[in-house]
């Protein structure tokens, strides 16, 4: 299995695409892409011009996987198991999980946090709203500490095993890393598991990545920190 991965460095689905991707030792080169530019590929590829994509075969035919739910569904149909657990328990956990990540912590943190931190600088709308990133970052803390909780209780977040949910998470919570936006110290559970997942294979390109304008915090690439 190989294909080629279009994505976006600091869009947290097309972290986790990498993650998978890596995690279940799918060959893939990487196409870096920037998605609000009109002559994006991705455009092309998938009609919603979200990345990431995914282009491969299936027994000599060409397939186009557009986004994240599509990636991931295609590694468990290739590999049953490789990223979701057997346990049905633990699977639709970790699928709970993955939709949490998907809508509600997208929308009450990204879509601010992000928004504020990466997306205006990109296109020039502007400085930061101070008002905000107050509300981005309330809204960070609750779902961080729903997530402390957990792994007080679990080794990972859907149970005994690293799944598709961890994946998520981590590329979620790594974008908002890189500004800085998560104090660790305030959640040593929660960090101990960040600091597994950041010292796997697959996670070490991510601590590479750079955008021209923003500074990442100086510990992002620390895998001990």
């Amino acid at each position: 299995m190989s294909g080629v991965l279009h994505h976006f460095a600091f869009d947290p689905a097309s972290r986790a695409a990498r993650l998978a991707l890596g995690e279940a030792k799918v060959a893939f080169e990487e196409n870096p892409v920037r998605p609000w530019e009109p002559d994006c590929i991705v455009g092309t590829l998938n009609p919603s011009g979200m990345p990431p994509v995914f282009v491969t075969q299936e027994r000599e035919r060409p397939l186009t996987l557009c986004e994240l739910p599509a990636i991931l569904g295609w590694i468990e149909d290739q590999s049953p198991g490789a990223l979701l657990p057997t346990d049905p328990v633990e699977r639709a956990e970790a699928r709970r999980l993955i939709q949490w990540f998907a809508r509600r912590f997208n929308d009450e943190v990204d879509a601010v946090l992000l928004h504020e931190r990466l997306e205006k600088p990109l296109l020039r709308l502007g400085p930061p709203e101070a008002r905000a990133l107050r509300e981005g970052r309330e809204s960070l803390k609750a779902h961080l500490s729903q997530l402390e909780v957990m792994l007080a209780q679990r080794d990972c977040l859907a149970g005994r095993r690293l799944t598709q949910a961890d994946l998520v998470a981590a590329a979620h919570l790594s974008v908002l890393d890189f500004f800085g936006e998560v104090s660790w110290s305030n959640w040593p559970t929660l960090k101990t598991w960040y600091m597994r997942i950041k010292s796997r294979p697959a996670f070490r390109p991510l601590l590479s990545d750079r955008l021209a304008g923003l500074q990442a915090a100086p510990h992002y690439a620390d895998l001990d920190f």
